[in-house]
C-alpha cells in the first residue's frame, strides 16, 4: 500500500497527554491511517528526527469573523501551528442577518473588537440571512485552516427584536420565542454553540451596551435548553465579571447562573477569566465558586490565557509617546526613516524633551531573540534604564536603534501578575482561550500564544510537561467544542498535525503591517520553528511559508449521544 504522506522518526505528543514516544504516521487522503513503526512507500515522507509531532492546534477564541473575507490563510494563527479555529466569540457573529442590520453589525465589531468596519463591509459578501446560509456561504470559500463559529447573542437578538434589542427591559414571551427559535436553526445547521456578551465594556459605538449585556435568566435558560435539546453546541458568554471593587456578590450570582445553564442543558459552558492587580486575589474567589458549581454538576470551563494580555508598543508598532508633538514626524515614516532619525544628535536632543505619559515600570521588554511576555520588574523599561544609567526615553532610543527598530515593549492590561497566570494554568477547569486572533487588530497580537506556551510555559520554565502543554491546545480544546475527530494523532482522525523543532521554535518580533482591506495597519508575528503544519492530510506551512495548500473545512457541530 502507498501512503499519501508519511511522517517519520519523531517523538509523537498524540494529544491526549501521554508521554512523547518514538514513531512514524502515516495519512492517506485526509485521514491519519496508521501510528506507529510504518514501512511502505509514501507520496510524500516527512523526516521528524530530532522534532515534535502534535495535533495541529485547536483556536477556540479567536475573531476571524471578518478576516475570513478577505485573508485565506488566516494569519497570524497560521504561523503558530493552529490549524481549527473558533470565530463568533463573545456574542458578536456576523449571521442570522437582515439586510437593514449589516452596517450595525459591523460597526458594533469595530467598536467592540477593534476591526474597522469599512474592512468589514468592503471584503464579506453579505450572501446570506440565516446561519445556516452563512455556513454554506464560507462553503464556498478556501482557506487554509479548518474554520468553525458560534451564533452571537447580538446577531439573533438584533434580528429578532430589531432597535428594542438594546434595551434594558426584559424580552417578551414572544422575543424568546424568536431567539429560540433563530438559535435552533443555527444549531442544527452546525453552529459550534450559542454565545453572550455579559461584559459592560462591549458597547456599541454610541456607547450603549451591545444587545444581550442584559438579557434575564429567563431569555439565557431558553437559549440554553435549545443546544440541551440538539445535544450539541457549547453555551460562551463574555460574562459581567467587575474587574475592580470588593463585592463579590455579582460575581458569584452571574456564575451561579452559567452553572445552572449547564446542569440544566447538559452542555458545556465557557467564559472569559482574567486577573487584575486592581482586584487582588479575585480570580481566586472566581474559581473558588467555579470549582463549587462543578461539584453540583456543572461543567463550567473558565477561559484563560498563558501570559499576560497586553498592548504593544515599539518603533515599528506603535510608539508609546506618540502623542507629544516631538515624535510627530516619525508617525508616518518606513523602519529605515526612523532609526535615521533616531541617530540624528539633533533629533534626538528634542525626543529627550518628551514627557513620558505611560509610566516605564509598566513597559516590558519583548527583546528578540528572547520574547519574554512575563511581567517581571527585571524586564520593564525602568530596570534597563538603571543598567544603562540614563533616561527611560533614551534608553527606548538606543534599544530602538540596537535591534534596528525590532524591539517590542508590551504594557499588560489583564493577567498582569505573573503569579496569577501561573495559578490559573493551574487550575483543572480553566481551559487554554482568549488569544482573540483577528480582533484589537492595532494593539495587541495573542495569536502567538500557542508558542508561547510550548517555548516558554513548558520548553524554558518547565511550568507544564510538554505532553501536558500539547493536550491542553488539542484534544481539551476540541473536545470542549464538539470539533470531533481532531486533537488527536490517533488511527481514524483528520490527519491536522504538528512538527516541530523544540530547540528552535521561538516567536518573532511583533510588526506592523498595513494589510487590511482598506491599507490600515495590524499587527502580525510569526515564528520559528514549525518545520511542517498539515492540514486534513496536505501540507499547508513548511517552515513558516505557505505551500499553496488550501485544505481547511468548514467545522460543523455534532450530537452527542
Amino acid at each position: 500500500m502507498e501512503y499519501d504522506l508519511i511522517i517519520r522518526g519523531g517523538q509523537i505528543l498524540d494529544g491526549t497527554g501521554k508521554a512523547a514516544f518514538l514513531g512514524d504516521i502515516a495519512v492517506s487522503g485526509e485521514r491519519i491511517v496508521a501510528v506507529g513503526n510504518i514501512d511502505g512507500p509514501a507520496k510524500q515522507c516527512i523526516d521528524a528526527q530530532g522534532c515534535v509531532v502534535t495535533p495541529g492546534f485547536v483556536d477556540i477564541h479567536t475573531h476571524l469573523d471578518a478576516q475570513v473575507g478577505w485573508d485565506d490563510m488566516l494569519s497570524s494563527c497560521c504561523w503558530h501551528g493552529v490549524t481549527s479555529v473558533v470565530m463568533g466569540n463573545c456574542g458578536v457573529s456576523f449571521a442570522p442577518i437582515r439586510a437593514e442590520h449589516k452596517e450595525f453589525l459591523a460597526t458594533m465589531m469595530e467598536s467592540v473588537e477593534d476591526i474597522p468596519a469599512e474592512g468589514i463591509l468592503s471584503s464579506l459578501s453579505w450572501n446570506w440571512e440565516t446561519y445556516g446560509q452563512y455556513l454554506a456561504d464560507l462553503d464556498q470559500r478556501r482557506f487554509g485552516l479548518n474554520v468553525g463559529g458560534m451564533v452571537g447573542h447580538c446577531a439573533v437578538r438584533v434580528y429578532a427584536m430589531g432597535e428594542r434589542s438594546l434595551q434594558k427591559e426584559p424580552a417578551s414571551d414572544e422575543d424568546i420565542a424568536a431567539m429560540c427559535e433563530i438559535v435552533d436553526e443555527a444549531i442544527e445547521a452546525g453552529a459550534l454553540g450559542f454565545s453572550t456578551s455579559r461584559s459592560f465594556l462591549h458597547k456599541i459605538p454610541d456607547g450603549q451596551p451591545v444587545p444581550g449585556t442584559f438579557a434575564d435568566d429567563r431569555e439565557l435558560f431558553a437559549i440554553a435548553d435549545v443546544l440541551g435539546k440538539r445535544k450539541k453546541g457549547v453555551f460562551q458568554s463574555a460574562p459581567g465579571l467587575p474587574i475592580s471593587g470588593k463585592d463579590i456578590s455579582p460575581a458569584v450570582r452571574e456564575l451561579n447562573v452559567l452553572g445552572e445553564i449547564s446542569r440544566r442543558s447538559q452542555r458545556p459552558v465557557s467564559f472569559s477569566l482574567v486577573a487584575s492587580s486592581k482586584r487582588p486575589g479575585f480570580y481566586r474567589d472566581v474559581l473558588a465558586v467555579v470549582q463549587k458549581e462543578v461539584d453540583e454538576g456543572a461543567n463550567l470551563r473558565p477561559q484563560s490565557t498563558t501570559r499576560p494580555i497586553g498592548l504593544l508598543y515599539g518603533l515599528n508598532i506603535k510608539l508609546p509617546w506618540a502623542d507629544e508633538a516631538a515624535w510627530e514626524p516619525l508617525k508616518k515614516m518606513s523602519n529605515e526613516a526612523k532609526l535615521d532619525y533616531l541617530r540624528d544628535p539633533e533629533n534626538r536632543a528634542n525626543l529627550l524633551d518628551s514627557e513620558l505619559h505611560i509610566d516605564p515600570n509598566n513597559l516590558y521588554l519583548l527583546t528578540p531573540g528572547v520574547m519574554d511576555y512575563r511581567p517581571l520588574a527585571e524586564n520593564s523599561l525602568a530596570a534597563e534604564s538603571v543598567r544603562r544609567e540614563c533616561c527611560p526615553l533614551e534608553t527606548f532610543i538606543e534599544l530602538s536603534i540596537e535591534s534596528e527598530g525590532m524591539i517590542a515593549f508590551t504594557y499588560p492590561i489583564l493577567n498582569d501578575e505573573w503569579e496569577s497566570v501561573e495559578y490559573m494554568m493551574s487550575d483543572p477547569n480553566i481551559v487554554l482561550g482568549l488569544a482573540d486572533a483577528g480582533a484589537h487588530v492595532s494593539m495587541v497580537m495573542d495569536a502567538s500564544q500557542p508558542t508561547w506556551t510550548l517555548a516558554h510555559l513548558a520548553r524554558d520554565i518547565g511550568f507544564l510537561p510538554l505532553e501536558e502543554a500539547v493536550r491542553r491546545m488539542t484534544s481539551d480544546t476540541a473536545d470542549l467544542f464538539g470539533i470531533t475527530e481532531r486533537g488527536r494523532l490517533q488511527v481514524g482522525m483528520y490527519a491536522d498535525i504538528n512538527v516541530i523543532d523544540m530547540d528552535s521554535l521561538a516567536m518573532l518580533p511583533p510588526e506592523m503591517v498595513n494589510d487590511l482591506p482598506q491599507g490600515e495597519a495590524r499587527i502580525i508575528q510569526k515564528a520559528e520553528g514549525y518545520r511542517h503544519t498539515i492540514v486534513n492530510g496536505k501540507e499547508f506551512m513548511r517552515d513558516g511559508e505557505h505551500t499553496g495548500q488550501l485544505a481547511g473545512k468548514i467545522l460543523r457541530s455534532q450530537a452527542t449521544v
